[in-house]
């Protein structure tokens, strides 16, 4: 590693680090997988970003960018050891435009940051990923994230408008820009949205900002079956409603949750749906009282209704709650948020019982049903026992394969990373991955931009 004396007269002692405790910090994400880099660099310029980038290039030095570190992949694991290129200091909210619906933003600075910035001014930025509270912009960007709002307000993508980008050679591009309609030559915007920082770095983003919605209310609503949950998913949307968020869980979330939260807000049932309404108060209101009619004929066990952001809040702190929930089952959960068209939502849940069955891992589903994105969780007691990895291993073949035959996604929101790079080749064509590699090879010759990934 005898580049690191030459990287900080570059770009400054202050941006560049070897220190262990910061190298073990950048060595991984949310995902079990590690690896050190050699160095570590946190950059507070586009212009550090360029001179790093055209430096790594001439020695063909692997980077691996991050944001903050919370993803579920290991997609920001250093495979290659390298620079780990840290945008967590580029951290600046640097214009929110109430006339133009925009903000432009540094990719450091933290989801729901912004969201409270913008609220502030009667503004909503809708992507709503679980992890908003500690997950970056450029993160979000890297991975397309999604959420609960998915449903009515879409992914990442369809929020921004315009990127700066530093390429793997260091050169600075602007792409897009700040207006709503743009046909001003090829979509490279939604090419480097959910590139997983293999084609060129993000260093600002212009975001779209919709008006905030007024009024919000949450309706909750449990089922005797997970098949009768699923059947009130279709019939409300069938009925022309497009709730913002429509989410479901499965009897073992809910048991975990009856286990770890305070049993009253977890209702009876083996089947859970949340579903979440906003934007004027007499329309909002009206929808809410015929959904709760709709979920009474389908069968709805019980349902319980809240109007106004905290009271819809205490609805939703069941939701938030499953993750932990699973965790606190002392077993190791493997999250896969495959995506499947909405109408095999039934077939998921009734595959992943069977995959409970033949493997004898439980299986908890849960997560955004009005979009076909559920996170299904196999549960592992001993992970690092060589017959379970057999077996986990056997059992994520089956459900990706699944997945695939049914033409759904291995991933939703998550992306590839590591977790999923055994499987990308039977997700995509051979004509898609010579696509993916031919546009790698322009933008990223030397590969230096997160080597060791699905490319």
């Amino acid at each position: 590693m005898n580049y690191f004396p030459e990287l900080t007269d570059l770009l400054g002692a202050a941006a560049v680090s070897i220190d262990p405790r910061k190298l073990q910090e950048h060595s991984g994400d949310k995902w079990f997988a590690s690896h050190s880099p050699d160095v570590v660099v946190e950059p507070e310029t586009t212009k550090q970003v360029s001179l790093l980038l055209e430096f790594a290039q001439q020695k063909r030095i692997a980077v691996t960018p991050r944001g903050a570190g919370y993803g579920y992949v290991g997609g920001c694991v250093p495979e290659r050891g390298g620079i780990s290129l840290s945008l967590i200091r580029m951290n600046q909210i640097k214009e929110i435009a109430v006339n133009d619906g925009v903000a432009v933003v540094q990719p450091g600075v933290i989801t729901g940051q912004l969201q409270e910035a913008v609220r502030r001014l009667g503004l909503f930025y809708p992507p709503d990923p679980a992890s908003l509270k500690h997950s970056s912009i450029g993160g979000n960007i890297a991975t397309n994230a999604g959420g609960p709002r998915c449903l009515k307000y879409g992914v990442t993508r369809h929020y921004v408008l315009g990127l700066e980008v530093v390429l793997a050679d260091g050169m600075i591009v602007k792409v897009g820009g700040r207006t709503l309609k743009n046909k001003t030559g090829f979509d490279v915007v939604g090419l480097f949205v959910g590139s997983e920082g293999m084609l060129g770095v993000v260093t600002e983003a212009t975001l779209r900002l919709l008006p905030l919605p007024p009024a919000r209310a949450s309706l909750s609503a449990s089922f005797r079956t997970i098949e009768g949950a699923a059947t009130a998913v279709q019939e409300i949307l069938q009925s022309g409603f497009l709730p913002s968020a429509l989410e479901i869980a499965d009897r073992f979330t809910l048991e975990a949750a009856r286990e770890h939260l305070a049993k009253q807000i977890v209702p009876q049932g083996d089947a859970h749906l949340l579903i979440d309404l906003d934007g004027q108060e007499p329309s909002v209101r009206s929808e809410l009282e015929a959904l709760i009619a709709q979920a009474r004929s389908l069968g709805a066990l019980t349902v319980e209704s809240a109007f106004g952001e905290m009271e819809c809040e205490q609805l939703w702190d069941l939701r938030r709650g499953f993750s932990e929930s699973l965790k606190a089952t002392g077993l190791t959960k493997l999250n896969q948020d495959v995506t499947v068209p909405r109408g095999r939502i039934v077939d998921l849940v009734r595959f992943a019982d069977q995959l409970q069955q033949r493997f004898g891992f439980p299986v908890a589903c849960f997560g955004h049903a009005g979009d076909g994105n559920i996170h299904v969780n196999i549960m592992v007691a001993n992970p690092d026992d060589s017959e379970a990895q057999k077996r986990m291993e056997a059992a994520l073949d089956e459900l990706f394969g699944q997945v695939i035959a049914w033409e759904g996604a291995i991933t939703g929101e998550h992306g590839i990373g590591l977790a999923k790079k055994r499987w990308w080749p039977a997700a995509v064509t051979k004509e898609n991955l010579k696509l993916h590699q031919i546009i790698k090879a322009a933008l990223d010759p030397s590969g230096i931009l997160n080597p060791g990934k699905f490319l």
